[in-house]
């Protein structure tokens, strides 16, 4: 796969089809060959370039070098509702990843498409770059306002105590991650074969901690989401563990104009007997999008 230089890192990515740029941004731990091809698939079929990239920390892109917390302190610090200090990097930086991204592959605006973590950095790319973003979806996040969107305590317990990861490991613990946070559809022999070549591809501890204890030092974004205009789609699964489903409700009230898309048999995860729904729900924001655009084009004068 390509590789791009951004912000003195390296960002691996992929692109499939061609036409409008569509930007899909992962979330916590998630690898961009972990976005489903089905989903991927469905938007080739609609003229769209899609492009997915492994974020900072994961994957094939930089590994970061500062020690990051244990991720049971993370964890203590997020239910606490405590933001830490001294981290790294934040989102806003991860958001300034995909706008230097979408720079490097000479994009001047994309739709963007974020799920879990990457729908709050989508959220930051928004906020901070407006002109970049056409349309903007963001599935199974929050606004990091530290009251709603909240992880179950049981789930945050249970996440706690997980043995240290190794590669040996890797692969059942992450089976049994997923089907935690997954809804109904889970598919545990689907998902292994997913994991093994995760594993395969990239192992980086280290990495899910630093990204993790990004969120956590990560602003409020409630009040400048007030200001972003772009057609906005929330997408949400009310059996969400990690993410509550008060995370997409306070986000499409926050967010003026937006959609709430609320999926009653999804959990934390991109269940497939839904694609084709979150696929219509996508392009009919998209839709909005195009028409907004051709509203604010002035208008031609007739030549004689």
């Amino acid at each position: 796969m390509p590789h791009a230089h951004v912000n003195k890192l390296t960002i691996e990515y992929d692109i499939r089809g061609t036409g409008e740029p569509l930007l899909l941004v992962h979330g916590l731990n998630t690898q961009l060959i972990e976005w489903p091809e089905d989903l991927i698939n469905l938007f080739v079929a609609e003229g769209f370039r899609v492009i997915r990239f492994d974020n900072r920390d994961i994957g094939l892109s930089t590994q970061g070098t500062w020690t990051p917390p244990r991720t049971a302190k993370t964890l203590a610090a997020i239910l606490a509702r405590r933001p830490l200090k001294g981290v790294g990097y934040t989102l806003v930086d991860m958001a300034d990843d995909a706008a230097g991204l979408l720079d490097a592959l000479n994009i001047e605006s994309a739709h963007i498409v974020g799920v879990s973590m990457g729908g709050m950095i989508a959220q930051e790319l928004a906020i901070n770059h407006p002109t970049r973003v056409r349309s903007m979806c963001s599935i199974m996040s929050n606004v990091g306002d530290r009251k709603s969107g909240g992880v179950k305590l049981s789930l945050a317990r249970k996440v706690a105590r997980r043995p240290t990861p190794t590669k040996e490991n890797a692969v059942d613990e992450d089976v049994k991650l997923n089907e935690l946070i997954s809804g109904p559809h889970f598919d545990a022999g689907e998902r292994r074969t997913l994991a093994t070549a995760l594993v395969e591809r990239s192992f980086t501890p280290g990495g899910t901690e630093r990204q993790l204890a990004a969120i956590s030092a990560s602003r409020d974004r409630t009040e400048l989401l007030a200001t972003v205009t772009t057609p906005t789609l929330v997408i949400h699964g009310l059996l969400d563990p990690l993410v509550k489903f008060s995370g997409g409700v306070a986000t499409a009230m926050a967010v003026p104009g937006s959609r709430l898309l609320a999926l009653p048999d999804m959990g934390h995860d991109l269940p497939r007997p839904r694609f084709m729904e979150i696929r219509d729900a996508i392009l009919d924001n998209i839709g909005r999008a195009s028409l907004a655009y051709r509203r604010e084009q002035p208008e031609s004068e007739d030549t004689c």
